[in-house]
């Protein structure tokens, strides 16, 4: 099944919080994730710079660490969402006004926006979607071995429905692995890239990209 960008949240079987991103794509597979600092980018490949003439769409940050949060989204939105977590606001009331404000994306195929955000002290976390015809945030208690997630298309409400139950990596080079192909994660058809941030048990995050 073709779902689009996947975003998600989980805790390993080892009881380390986790976001994750990851691009699948059709019409522009010549995408990388780059990391830069405590923030990761979507780009054109070399050689594919000028696919962003074609859709201003598909180069944006796509993950962002700030202090206890983890964030990933599939697009602009996502400084909005890095700045109020920065200004102390709630991750519900982020995703709310945020989704809110920016709304789906007005291109040809009105494209959801979609977002996550974990918080590595109390361990839950947060799925967020607008779509042409709504607009749904959902809290998420995480237990270990558990993730969930939304996705642009078929996927794009949060809830219990889109989850794996068996979120078992041990690094986040493996939790990028994962997302591109592990668990309920292999069913969704074109990888492309992801981006990962994984607790580090020392109040922070690592960050790791991959290529499918």
């Amino acid at each position: 099944m073709y779902v689009g960008r996947i975003v998600a949240i989980g805790r390993t079987v080892w009881g380390r919080v986790s976001a994750l991103y990851r691009v699948s794509s059709r019409s522009f597979p010549n995408r990388e994730a780059r990391s830069i600092g405590d923030n990761v980018a979507i780009m054109p490949r070399a050689g594919f710079e000028d696919d962003i003439k074609k859709n201003p769409f598909i180069a944006y940050n796509c993950l962002a660490v700030i202090d206890r949060y983890a964030l990933v989204s599939n697009g602009t939105h996502t400084d909005s969402i890095a700045t109020q977590l920065k200004d102390g606001k709630a991750m519900r009331d982020i995703l709310i006004n945020v989704l809110h404000t920016y709304d789906y994306e007005h291109d040809a195929l009105d494209t959801p926006r979609i977002a996550a955000i974990v918080d590595n002290q109390s361990g839950t976390g947060y799925l967020g979607s607008v779509t042409k015809q709504s607009l749904a945030v959902k809290e998420f208690s995480l237990t270990a071995g558990t993730a969930f997630y939304i996705a642009t298309y078929e996927h794009v409400t949060p809830g219990e429905s889109y989850m794996d139950c068996n979120f078992d990596v041990d690094s986040v080079d493996s939790a990028c692995q994962y997302v591109l192909s592990g668990g309920v994660f292999s069913e969704l058809e074109k990888p492309v890239t992801a981006a990962c941030a994984l607790e580090n048990g020392a109040s922070g995050y690592e960050i790791a990209v991959a290529n499918a």
